[in-house]
């Protein structure tokens, strides 16, 4: 399976696309974490990402798909993989297009898990985050399941915030929705309730999908 995971900061991307990522067996490729790596690991190419991150800026889009390219080319990700933050604007997802072109690649899906706006500034208010790893956890998680450190909270995740990042949301990614959907790739799920409950409503779009292409 070959993937994009989408959805309003919040909306439990990471937490599904781990869950996804054993399923499959698949990597679950997050770009925040690629680019930081990148950053860390010398050269050109490195040095270029450190600078737009150490500055507060976005890795610009030509920067951002050579990581991305450089990540699909590694040999975990032959059987497939999901991509977790890019493409955020439709540009990206242009330029994505065309690289997969290039390197003869197929996107099976992108899933748009959705969830209320309300929602979404509550799960950031209360969301606590790994200070190791800088995985994401839902209000009342105290310890990283990865790290085994204690979680906490960032001083940026508050309500005014949180609200900001919705509306940079509608701006930039909420056209890439329906730029997906246009091309046939878009399965979207409710992504409200418990997590089991959601992560059963993405299985059974896949599967949907997986049988739509026998039947094809």
């Amino acid at each position: 399976m070959r993937l994009v995971i989408m959805g309003l900061p919040g909306a439990g991307k990471g937490t599904q696309a781990a869950l996804l990522s054993e399923k499959f067996g698949i990597p679950h490729i997050s770009t925040g974490a690629m680019f930081r790596a990148a950053k860390g690991a010398g050269g050109p190419l490195a040095r270029k990402i450190a600078q737009h991150i150490d500055q507060g800026e976005l890795v610009p889009d030509g920067l951002a798909l050579a990581v991305v390219r450089a990540r699909l080319e590694q040999e975990d990700c032959r059987d497939g993989f999901l991509l977790d933050g890019f493409p955020r604007t439709v540009s990206q997802a242009r330029m994505f297009e065309q690289l997969l072109d290039e390197m003869g690649i197929k996107l099976d899906a992108a899933i748009d898990i959705v969830i209320s706006a309300d929602e979404a500034v509550r799960r950031i208010v209360e969301r606590k985050t790994c200070p190791r790893c800088g995985a994401t956890y839902p209000g009342g998680t105290e310890v990283c399941s990865v790290c085994q450190v204690p979680l906490a909270k960032r001083e940026d995740d508050d309500e005014p915030t949180a609200r900001k990042r919705l509306l940079i949301y509608e701006e930039q990614t909420w056209p890439l929705v329906e730029f997906y959907r246009e091309r046939g790739l878009l399965l979207k799920v409710h992504g409200e309730g418990p997590i089991d409950q959601v992560f059963h409503r993405v299985l059974a779009q896949i599967r949907g999908l997986q049988a739509d292409e026998v039947l094809g």
